[in-house]
């Protein structure tokens, strides 16, 4: 899941950038990777890919900060 993360943050929000390493630990937000509108697209593929709705109140920093967050986010919400 960390894979398909990663990869769609370098293909979709940063067009594909080949020396570009991503790491699973990685703040996003605060290193610059992705910003707030990478950050709604990448929340709305979240959405697409594993089938739920991200609730507004869920949209936290610690639920998106990094690809981890997002890993045990996505597994809490598919029990």
């Amino acid at each position: 899941m960390n894979e398909t993360i990663i990869n769609y943050i370098i293909q979709e929000l940063h067009g594909g950038a080949e020396d570009l390493d991503i790491m699973p630990e990685d703040d996003l937000l605060g290193s610059g990777l992705v910003e707030s509108m990478g950050m709604m697209r990448l929340i709305q593929f979240i959405e697409e890919t594993h089938g739920f709705k991200v609730a507004p109140q869920e949209m936290t920093i610690e639920n998106f900060m990094t690809v981890e967050a997002m890993v045990s986010y996505i597994q809490l919400k598919k029990k």
